[in-house]
């Protein structure tokens, strides 16, 4: 992989990791469209880093409000004067919470599919396929009823199912953000609060991915770390652009937007793969 392949994979990472078009699906058929054939572990890893970047700068103050909170845990029991009061008075340890919970079924699918993982990333056909999916998925959004349920309103039972769709996003062509959002709207969640909650969620899972994937990363990488490095920067560019740019869009409903892309892009997948 040379710098200007570098560079474009690190845009498409960028862009695509907060649009809800499949950033791992693009990174699959972009690979392949490079002659790239094997998938390259630590530079993928590298890029969701970039990505991470962005959404750690859009939303520090809820990172720094449930950081202060933690340190201030035993002051903030105390005045509340139970577990219970305090998840429900504090509305930074009730966000956090409710992360953690939401990510136990992500790091379970991961863990499960792990292995599947190479595969998965060699598939253009599945791709396709999954792409398909990913624009019903969004296109639906237009019909669902959301009744503004604030992050008081929010129960485990909803992050639990949050969070499991986000661990299907392990399949590349579904979308993460894509998929987490909208299953915020279906289940009534505040269009402002389920897009907030998505990305605060891709957190741990993506600092879960690279700590699952380092080591096999390390030990097959070919690429330099200049390269690694220029493609993570331009990630992280283009991921904070994009993460502005969907949060604007979901907030005025117009996630249904990205629907026709993702099924002209399958299709056109699918046909190269067949092809």
């Amino acid at each position: 992989m040379d710098a200007i392949q570098a560079a474009v994979l690190g845009f498409i990472q960028g862009l695509t990791e907060f649009l809800p078009v499949s950033s791992s699906g693009h990174l699959v058929l972009f690979q392949n469209l490079f002659g790239l054939t094997e998938p390259e572990l630590l530079f993928d890893i590298c890029l969701h880093v970039g990505t991470l970047i962005a959404v750690c700068v859009v939303f520090w103050r809820d990172i720094w409000a449930v950081l202060a909170a933690f340190v201030s845990l035993p002051s903030l029991k105390k005045e509340a004067g139970s577990w219970s009061k305090l998840f429900a008075q504090n509305e930074s340890i009730r966000l956090s919470c409710l992360i953690v919970v939401g990510s136990i079924p992500t790091v379970f699918l991961g863990l499960v599919f792990k292995e599947m993982v190479d595969f998965l990333f060699g598939s253009v056909a599945i791709v396709g396929v999954m792409l398909l999916t990913t624009g019903f998925v969004l296109w639906f959004t237009k019909n669902a009823k959301t009744t503004g349920r604030t992050l008081e309103q929010m129960s485990f039972k909803d992050v639990l199912i949050i969070g499991f769709v986000q661990g299907l996003a392990i399949i590349p062509g579904i979308s993460r953000s894509g998929s987490t959002i909208s299953m915020a709207l279906y289940l009534g969640i505040d269009r402002r609060l389920a897009g907030r909650f998505s990305f605060l969620l891709s957190i741990p899972a993506i600092c879960g991915a690279l700590v699952l994937g380092l080591n096999d990363g390390l030990a097959h990488n070919d690429i330099s770390l200049g390269v690694i490095l220029l493609g993570s920067l331009i990630a992280a560019m283009s991921g904070y652009i994009a993460l502005k740019i969907l949060l604007r869009l979901v907030n005025k409903g117009r996630l249904a937007w990205f629907a026709p892309y993702c099924w002209l892009l399958g299709v056109v997948a699918i046909v190269w793969a067949v092809v």
